[in-house]
């Protein structure tokens, strides 16, 4: 059973809490001060339904060229007058002057806080000499819900719900979910004035959209978000007080259907057919009067419904829209509904409601063509130039009952046409949006509860004058951008240009495969390519939900499923999980998802939660292990090494046997809760975890490993890398265990093999031994699969398949590992709190020869990190910044001993350099550096 986050956060030795006043800093004002407040890792978050939210916040120096700056403590006061905040005056929710360095707090004791209220809240910090800062700016936050008996008891639907017959995950037959056109809703209600505040928190089940008075509530183009309907449900919170008005006042609420209900229309594709229930909504609404007088609105039996114009809609298939069915000023106070139907009260799912506190999935922007062309007649193709997840936005004016066909697609066919085979769609199972116009002049069409992956477009049914305007809309989660990487080499900006756009176009609320074909939340891919997530975007939100979603998933027996949330079980006629259902390295994210994210954020409270399903995860590995003599401690089953590169076609590994992959996942398991175990105060378990590891590790090599040559196996790319990366290989084999993968990867002319699994054990292997070049010399193969194959071959997103096969994907995010070794190594942004925190960053820039430049940036918690380094006739340039509060380690390899220079000073001499730590590391505080040396030949 997962620990809720209340639970979890009690386990993390949180800080006092008190009601007393703050006490006033007379001292001078500090060096150091609070800014970019987050609650739950968002700004003015809405919704909040915990009482012991964390806090977090950013640190600057007064003045800007400060240097070696500390926080020693802290303090937080909260309430719901703005102006009494802003002037330290409130309630001290938590800290105190000596609290330490940490920017992420929580209360001891529950917050009293009310359902629907905003609250604001203000840090000042404590320098080194004990001075508090200024209190920072107020933050918000709204409350959703606190309390499950404030929701309405029932849910509203347009019919009685009936159920689904019984059948598999996923494996409904057609004739179980038959298409139906989409409800839409309304509900009037009136106001004798104004309301000084009015708050309404909705879930639309699959998806909705709310409007009042005709005003669209929010910015989500997809909500809520995706979770296990039977376990969770996610809702929305939002202020509406300036949408409310004396008079009538009309809630609207359009229904999709999203994951939670996937329908079946002849000739549209669909990954799996289900349905957790028929399209329906709960919501509360709190007025608050100028008297203090305080009433609710209510998803009740006052509510009345219509089919929309909407008449399919599909997460995968697409969605079809008849602009004639559109009531005018339905959504607006004065609408004759008398022809409308009462909706009925229903059941929900039978998930918990609870906040959803992922960001919203929004249209970030739109992307105008780089060309229209009317290629036939009729027929309109429309070229985006890249490849992203969306949807379109079309303007035409055309006569009534007039069809507009949208046919999106990743690239044109051998006849310049577009295709869907990347989508295992096409001709008579395909994806494609549809208008039927209302003729009443320029009309837009824009689908409101679907998205796909797409470059092209096909505008069929209407002529070239009759389409004003075309716009791709790009829809991702709203993750903000922490991470910058740049080189002077346009090979390298290339790659990382591809693997950011596929990671982009796959944040939903959770992070997909892909935007078009499956959109399932795949769990390799949430640790193999967690740097790549974590490095670029502010995600942790994201991996919250990740650790709830994969104790939502989990099976009585222990095992992880592929997939979180299980939308659909990969299970045969027989109800035997297929490899795609239960595989080692997939369920493997119930332990590596975490740990990896904990090591580049270094939130505890993410391990706390996770620790249950974890502990749970590798109980049963355990029990999944082969027993014997020899093979004691061995797990053989699951895809392995999935896509690597053999001579058949890729899927299943070819190169290296499922139980060395297995293994190796179920030992790199052991050792991360050995490493776990402490930080969430299970320290106990530490060494019991670590003995397991070490057991495996001697089966493992006994299996494996022929110490004669060092070799694994048949000496695979993955096979070699996979125990080096993971220490475990024995002492005396380890240099000829590392000869063995260079070789492999020399025979290959620098060509990959390694597939979704093995190639993030490659990079670990070489850099850890620093072979750094070898990577480099992989990544610039132009001539065999990999990124610059994919490059030349046109792509514009990372694909699926090594060499961009137009049969699979090309927007695929699984292969993105390069990404965590642009950061990490060639720019020298090394974050892991999996070391102390005094050590967890490190700046170690590996500076190669024929690359000129390389700079990064990553926004910590504390500030930015940054480092940006350049070689020119022999001279090294390089520039640090560490944020306030934080320490870095530097090393610089390729400077020649004795040479370097901080502004002519050497390091002993320079302001802010807090010592000499292990080999070459400089220990810096925080500031900014600008270093000069002799490179090294």
């Amino acid at each position: 059973m997962a620990l809720d986050r209340r639970t979890a956060m009690a386990t993390m030795g949180a800080l006092p809490f008190t009601a007393a006043h703050s006490r006033a800093g007379l001292a001078p004002p500090g060096d150091l001060r609070a800014q970019d407040l987050r609650v739950e890792g968002l700004v003015d978050p809405s919704g909040l339904d915990r009482m012991r939210p964390r806090f977090s916040w950013a640190l600057a120096a007064r003045e800007a060229r400060a240097r070696g700056l500390v926080q020693a403590g802290f303090e937080i006061v909260g309430g719901t007058d703005r102006a009494a905040v802003a002037a330290g005056r409130g309630a001290l929710w938590c800290g105190a002057p000596n609290a330490g360095p940490q920017t992420l707090a929580l209360p001891a004791q529950p917050l009293p806080l009310e359902s629907h209220r905003a609250y604001w809240w203000a840090v000042r910090v404590y320098d080194a000499a004990g001075r508090p800062s200024p209190w920072s700016a107020p933050a918000a936050f709204l409350t959703g819900m606190l309390a499950t008996s404030q929701w309405p008891a029932a849910w509203i639907a347009a019919r009685p719900d009936v159920a689904v017959p019984p059948h598999r995950q996923g494996q409904a037959r057609a004739d179980m979910v038959p298409a139906r056109p989409l409800p839409i809703m309304r509900r009037v209600f009136r106001l004798a004035a104004s309301p000084r505040r009015a708050v309404v928190s909705v879930c639309g089940l699959g998806q909705y959209g709310l409007a009042i008075n005709g005003q669209r509530v929010g910015r989500a183009a997809l909500a809520p978000g995706w979770s296990n309907y039977r376990r969770s449900v996610l809702y929305d919170t939002y202020d509406v007080t300036a949408l409310l008005a004396a008079g009538e006042n009309v809630l609207a609420m359009m229904l999709g259907n999203g994951m939670y209900n996937v329908e079946a229309k002849t000739g549209r594709y669909t990954k799996f057919l289900d349905s957790f229930g028929q399209p329906k909504a709960i919501l509360a609404m709190t007025i608050e009067h100028a008297d203090g007088r305080v009433e609710q609105v209510t998803s009740d039996a006052l509510w009345r419904w219509l089919e929309g114009p909407i008449r399919f809609s599909s997460v995968y298939g697409g969605e079809d829209w008849d602009a004639r069915l559109v009531p005018p000023g339905w959504m607006e106070p004065g609408f004759d509904d008398r022809g409308w139907q009462p909706v009925h009260q229903v059941p929900g799912p039978g998930g918990a409601l609870r906040a959803g506190m992922v960001p919203p999935v929004v249209a970030a922007r739109s992307l105008a063509p780089v060309s229209i062309a009317e290629i036939a007649p009729g027929v309109v193709l429309v070229d985006f130039g890249v490849n992203f997840a969306g949807r379109p936005r079309i303007v035409v004016d055309a006569p009534a009952g007039a069809t507009l066909t949208v046919v999106p697609g990743e690239a044109l066919d051998d006849h310049g046409r577009v295709s869907q085979r990347s989508f295992n769609a096409g001709p008579g199972n395909g994806v494609q949006f549809t208008s039927v116009c209302a003729g009443r002049g320029p009309e837009r069409f824009e689908p409101l509860f679907t998205y796909h992956g797409f470059r092209w477009l096909e505008l069929r049914g209407l002529p070239r004058a009759a389409i004003s305007a075309v716009e791709g809309l790009v829809l991702h989660a709203d993750l903000a951008r922490v991470g910058q990487f740049h080189t002077d080499d346009r090979l390298l900006n290339g790659i990382h240009g591809l693997i950011d756009q596929a990671v982009t176009s796959n944040m939903v609320s959770v992070l997909t495969d892909c935007p078009h074909r499956e959109k399932l939340g795949w769990l390799e891919q949430t640790y193999l390519n967690a740097p790549t997530v974590l490095y670029n975007r502010d995600a942790a939100p994201l991996y919250d939900k990740l650790v709830c979603d994969i104790a939502e998933a989990q099976q009585d027996d222990g095992m992880v499923p592929g997939i979180a949330p299980e939308y659909v079980a990969f299970q045969d006629d027989q109800g035997r999980d297929q490899v795609w259902r239960n595989s080692p390295e997939w369920g493997a994210a119930a332990v590596l998802a975490p740990w990896a994210a904990y090591r580049l954020g270094g939130d505890a409270t993410l391990l706390a939660a996770a620790w249950p399903a974890a502990q749970r995860y590798c109980a049963y590995l355990a029990a999944r292990a082969v027993e014997g003599t020899v093979d004691f401690g061995i797990v053989d089953f699951g895809m392995g090494d999935w896509y690597d590169l053999g001579p058949n076609e890729p899927g299943e590994a070819q190169l290296t046997s499922r139980a060395l992959v297995g293994t190796a996942t179920r030992i790199a398991c052991l050792q991360a809760m050995a490493r776990i175990a402490p930080l969430v105060g299970q320290g106990a378990q530490a060494a019991d975890f670590a003995a397991q590891a070490a057991r495996v590790t001697r089966q493992f090599n006994a299996r494996f490993l022929d110490p004669a040559t060092g070799r694994y196996e048949r000496g695979s790319q993955t096979a070699q890398a996979m125990p080096l990366a993971l220490d475990l290989v024995p002492p005396a084999q380890r240099q000829a265990a590392l000869t063995a993968l260079i070789a492999a990867i020399r025979r290959e002319g620098n060509g990959v093999t390694a597939g979704d699994i093995g190639y993030r054990y490659v990079l670990d292997a070489l850099a850890a031994a620093g072979r750094d070049d070898v990577i480099l010399a992989m990544l610039k193969v132009r001539d065999r699969p990999g990124y610059a194959m994919q490059l030349a071959r046109g792509a514009t997103a990372l694909t699926e398949a090594w060499d961009a096969n137009p049969t699979k994907s090309l927007n695929h995010f699984m292969l993105g590992q390069a990404e965590d070794w642009f950061y990490r190594r060639l720019a020298g942004l090394d974050i892991d709190h999996g070391r102390t925190h005094a050590a967890a960053l490190r700046v170690a820039p590996q500076i190669l020869p024929g690359l000129g430049s390389v700079a990064a940036s990553h926004r910590l918690r504390e500030g930015v990190l940054s480092c940006a380094w350049r070689q020119e006739a022999g001279i090294l340039t390089v520039e640090v910044v560490v944020p306030a509060g934080r320490q870095a380690h530097l090393v610089l390899a390729r400077a020649v001993p004795g040479t370097l220079r901080e502004q002519g000073r050497p390091p002993a001499r320079v302001p802010g350099v807090k010592g000499f730590a292990a080999g070459p590391a400089i220990v810096l505080g925080s500031g900014h550096y600008r270093w000069t040396a002799r490179a090294a030949d």
